[in-house]
């Protein structure tokens, strides 16, 4: 059936919550000449749908892109439900002819989508897919077997000499509207953010979702942090790293933008800054090839030999992990940074990770659950590839007898103890000799600096040397076979 060009489009943003670099959104504008609707859809059958931290942003991110819509004199249509039915009414309701949208990659959305295109071709609707949140689709980045990568580097390699990045879209100089909008829900019935009680305090103090904030932030990084971001960004004391990765999971900001703003720099640094930050892109890339090529990924380790791993049964220890309370200064500083404002450093993440998974020998599916309701940048792809990483299960993963000690991890990363003293407070007056280890502290010491442990600040909740050891006899048992 031929495209009238007087029927409205739908255009459906779903992790894409941006104007710029948006080809769903450009084709629209651009292609047709009808009116353009512009669509949101709150997904209640996805099996993994938003975190608490995640659906926070969400809201932020939904009112700014309400905003600039409005400022192009359209709009932004929320309705709630399941997908396909919140979309067969819009169709009915505005008579569109044509509904596109720009590619999700999670196993739910690829499912969904592809049921969704086939049922608006079989009623003569037209649906249109576009590559919006990757630099390459994963199926066009292969071994030479054409089988998917499951070690980064050999990735990285054949990412970089296969993709051209072009120029990004420009947001659209105007956007046609209909003679009559449907109706709309209220973003604030959705009761995305916290009430009782209002734990987003430290949220709001941190972030501004949107994508005029986004462009800011990566400004902002390319002026002040890209240069030495080779050697500072594994420094969680320092102001080092992009902080990009939220607007990057929710689209206010594309691959590409960041990519084509890096290179632009390139030619004003030394060293391999540049390198190392697109690398960093890329393993977000790795990522969802990953998550596309194994659907089970947050679900079951991709090295089956772990599916019988002998967890241990701690949930005394997986608390006091969640509340910082496990007695490793730098661990607890880390998962109370991550409670406080949604996102953790990424050098404290490996480290909270292997803590959680080969210190308490808790399972790694566990940590995963609870980043996923904490995170602002709550990203299916990169956490569950995280996770089986550091757990030494997944892709490319960290040799199982890799153990991050916490303590050496804070000293060579938090030599002053800055990190630990801003988020552990009680251990502010140690000194920095001792910050990271406070149980091995002389008695005067832990009197002057008031800390006392046990109460002020607990004893650590379990050994290093026995977690270790503990962790690697785990790790054993699973390298022969679980015999």
């Amino acid at each position: 059936m031929g495209k009238d060009i007087a029927s409205p489009t739908l255009v459906w943003f779903r992790q894409d919550l941006r104007l710029a670099d948006n080809p769903a959104l450009h084709v629209a504008a651009t292609d047709g000449g009808g009116p353009v609707i512009p669509v949101f859809i709150l997904e209640t059958a996805d099996p993994w749908e938003p975190g608490g931290a995640s659906r926070w942003w969400l809201h932020g991110s939904l009112s700014a892109l309400s905003a600039a819509l409005k400022r192009k004199g359209s709009r932004l249509i929320l309705r709630r439900g399941e997908a396909a039915v919140a979309l067969d009414r819009l169709i009915g309701e505005t008579g569109a002819r044509r509904v596109v949208w720009n590619r999700a990659y999670e196993p739910f959305a690829t499912e969904r989508d592809t049921a969704i295109k086939a049922s608006l071709k079989k009623r003569g609707v037209m649906a249109e897919s576009h590559k919006a949140a990757l630099l390459a689709e994963p199926w066009e980045i292969r071994t030479r077997n054409g089988d998917p990568y499951r070690v980064f580097t050999p990735f990285w390699k054949a990412l970089r000499n296969a993709v051209d990045v072009g120029e990004p879209l420009p947001v659209p100089r105007t956007l046609a509207v209909p003679v009559e909008w449907p109706k709309s829900d209220r973003l604030e019935d959705w009761k995305l953010r916290p009430t009782r009680p209002d734990w987003a305090s430290g949220l709001r103090e941190t972030w501004n979702p949107g994508e005029d904030w986004a462009r800011e932030r990566l400004k902002d990084f390319l002026d002040d942090s890209l240069t030495g971001y080779g050697d500072e960004r594994n420094r969680p004391d320092l102001d080092g790293t992009s902080g990009l990765s939220p607007h990057l999971h929710w689209g206010e900001i594309s691959p590409r933008q960041i990519w084509r703003a890096v290179e632009g720099r390139r030619s004003d640094l030394e060293g391999n800054d540049a390198e190392k930050f697109l690398s960093e892109i890329a393993w977000r890339e790795f990522a969802h090839h990953l998550l596309y090529a194994f659907p089970d990924l947050p679900e079951k380790p991709l090295n089956e030999r772990f599916a019988d791993f002998p967890w241990v049964e701690d949930e005394d220890g997986l608390e006091a992990w969640k509340r910082g309370r496990t007695g490793y200064p730098m661990v607890d500083a880390g998962m109370r940074q991550l409670w406080h404002i949604g996102w953790m450093h990424n050098r404290v993440r490996m480290i909270v990770g292997s803590f959680l998974v080969k210190h308490l020998l808790r399972p790694w599916q566990a940590g995963e659950r609870w980043f996923w309701d904490t995170l602002v940048d709550a990203d299916l792809a990169n956490n569950s590839t995280g996770w089986q990483w550091i757990a030494g299960c997944g892709a490319d993963a960290a040799p199982y007898f890799r153990v991050f000690n916490p303590i050496l991890q804070g000293e060579k990363f938090d030599p002053l103890g800055d990190y630990v003293r801003r988020w552990v407070p009680e251990l502010a007056e140690l000194p920095k000799e001792w910050i990271h280890k406070p149980w091995k502290a002389p008695p005067e010491t832990l009197d002057r600096a008031g800390v006392r442990l046990g109460k002020s600040y607990p004893h650590p909740v379990v050994d290093h040397e026995h977690g270790r050891r503990r962790a690697l006899d785990a790790y054993a048992f699973i390298g022969k076979g679980g015999s």
